[in-house]
């Protein structure tokens, strides 16, 4: 019997997605106050901007709740489907291609098409715009090659 990988890869992806939203938003949002998700839009420099700001680092970090928990429900659906993949690497891969995909899509989409922000503010549109999507495709590219390698362990 071959093992069902769909169930594991759809889990992963979506607790990638939000796994690299929370990073992003924890980390280059909150600690580092790098930017925020209207930044480029509306500066920070005083309470009105800093406010407006807030609310939608609120609601980015609403939609990648949302994601996580979709991904959490996956992966206890994926536990319980007979014959399906639970290995160790197709779920890493999984994870890393569905953060790459989160670096790519949000990267493409907030830094360069909508100029909502970028990854350091002060700087604007940057090199370092370009890492945050270079470090999105190496980790598909990685997770990919994650998936296509893992081989099927049924828990029956």
């Amino acid at each position: 019997m071959i093992p069902r990988r769909r169930p594991m890869l759809a889990a992963g992806l979506a607790l990638g997605i939000g796994m690299g939203g929370f990073v992003d938003g924890i980390l280059f949002h909150q600690i580092l106050q790098l930017h925020n998700m209207m930044s480029a839009r509306i500066p920070n420099t005083d309470y009105v901007g800093a406010k407006v700001n807030m609310v939608w680092d609120g609601v980015f970090h609403a939609g990648v709740w949302m994601i996580t928990a979709i991904g959490v429900s996956l992966l206890w659906r994926a536990g319980r489907v007979a014959g399906a993949d639970l290995s160790g690497r197709l779920f890493a891969g999984a994870l890393l291609m569905g953060w790459g995909l989160f670096n790519m899509v949000e990267g493409v989409i907030d830094h360069h098409l909508l100029q909502l922000h970028h990854v350091y503010e002060p700087m604007g549109q940057s090199g370092w715009d370009y890492v945050f999507l270079l470090s999105g495709g190496v980790m598909l590219a990685f997770g990919f090659m994650l998936v296509r390698a893992g081989t099927g362990r049924s828990p029956r």
